[in-house]
């Protein structure tokens, strides 16, 4: 399950550190949690699909590696990324 193309630029857009951004830990964080979100839909109506669940575990996985990153070498991003995202940590 892809990210609509839209939605993808929209996303790219409101996080983005500078202008021509497509791959910061910011917009990668950001695209992960959309289809994180996405996915956990998903699965309210299809409870057998262990196909997707496998690359639901594996984008959170993901999504915690950039996370961890971020915190150590950018902390000030890192707590900005949080709030707007509203991720508990």
């Amino acid at each position: 399950m892809a990210l609509a193309a839209e939605l993808k630029t929209q996303i790219i857009s409101k996080y983005k550190v500078h202008k021509s951004d497509t791959g910061s830990p910011e917009v990668q964080v950001a695209i992960l949690s959309q289809r994180i979100s996405q996915l956990t839909e998903h699965f309210k109506s299809h409870q057998k699909d262990h196909h997707s669940r496998l690359g639901l575990l594996t984008m959170v996985a993901r999504r915690r590696r950039l996370l961890k990153y971020l915190k150590n070498n950018s902390p000030e991003r890192y707590k900005e990324l949080i709030t707007r995202l509203g991720i508990r940590r």
